[in-house]
């Protein structure tokens, strides 16, 4: 273990993404405790957290539980639920927050920050999330690609409230934190235009590797499907820029298309939710594209017709399973 003083931490929603740093810290020699599921925390408290990394394969000891009574008294809280359970998890989170812990952000879509501080006292860090992994079994993650972290600071009008916003100096001891867990870690100046990037490179992949149950590499090498996300990264770009969003400079059309030269061989979070039968995140990615275009006078047809098609797989998959 590194000569490291690591703050008791909470992973809320132990997904894949959670699993992923969780574990991560857990195995650097943080006290880590995963709030999740039943069936995963029966497995994680029986036998740990197995790791199937593209550096290493490991099973790493950790605690478990599925009450979220569980982060109390925790210092650090990664937020890894999904976009849809954003409020209600943070609601009943708060009462048993620290006062001095620091919550870090760890979902997809652009809103989810103000959603969670209108929720809890608690400064909350904004992050971009870059890791291709996935739960392939019962306390078991599987890591395709990368697992790096940009990190900011949202302030009261960009987080929608006069909540406390975390300091340089948090940001600072948080990246080094990270950083002694292998877990990159950049702090942003513009992390609200960071967001947007991320998640048009989400409004580009997750929908289409749904759709067609497919993997990155091989959607951008078919040439049609490649122009469908193109024409959705532009659709983004238009409604981020009659939003007022400061976006990152270069062409960003371009920057999205080089996920998949990254992470190959990824299936998007989507396309493993509609196989398992959940809920989707696409009424905060594609949907929240195309509700804020219309709201703002912006064109938005390939993301519209994205979130009707999700939806109506989500909801064959509901009658399905009541059929069942």
């Amino acid at each position: 273990m590194r000569n490291q003083t690591w703050p008791r931490t909470a992973v809320v929603g132990s997904g894949a993404v959670g699993c992923y740093f969780g574990g991560m810290l857990a195995r650097a020699g943080a006290p880590v405790t995963l709030i999740g599921r039943p069936k995963h925390v029966e497995v994680f408290r029986r036998s740990g957290l197995r790791m199937d990394t593209t550096c290493f394969q490991e099973t790493v000891p950790l605690s478990a539980s599925a009450d979220i009574a569980a982060a109390r008294g925790a210092q650090l809280i990664l937020f890894c639920v999904k976009s849809i359970d954003s409020e209600p998890v943070a609601q009943s989170l708060a009462p048993h927050l620290a006062p001095d812990a620091l919550i870090l952000d760890l979902q997809n879509g652009v809103d989810n920050v103000p959603r969670i501080c209108r929720q809890v006292p608690n400064p909350v860090v904004a992050s971009v999330v870059y890791v291709a992994c996935e739960m392939i079994g019962a306390g078991c993650v599987k890591h395709h690609g990368r697992g790096d972290l940009v990190i900011g600071a949202l302030g009261a009008t960009e987080a929608g409230s006069s909540h406390a916003v975390p300091s340089r100096r948090q940001l600072d001891d948080l990246a080094a934190l990270l950083a002694q867990a292998d877990i990159p870690c950049l702090i942003s100046d513009n992390i609200e235009g960071d967001l947007w990037l991320k998640f048009l490179i989400n409004c580009a992949y997750n929908a289409i590797s749904a759709l067609g149950r497919s993997r990155y590499a091989r959607m951008t090498a078919l040439p049609e499907t490649r122009a469908v996300m193109e024409d959705a990264v532009r659709e983004v770009l238009a409604v981020a820029q009659a939003s007022g969003v400061r976006m990152p400079e270069g062409d960003l059309v371009k920057t999205a298309m080089k996920l998949a030269d990254a992470m190959p061989q990824q299936l998007s979070s989507m396309a493993q939710d509609l196989a398992r039968g959940k809920r989707t995140e696409i009424d905060d990615l594609n949907g929240f594209v195309a509700r804020r275009g219309e709201a703002l006078g912006v064109p938005t047809p390939v993301n519209r017709i994205l979130h009707g098609l999700v939806k109506l797989l989500e909801g064959a998959g509901s009658d399905a399973a009541k059929a069942g």
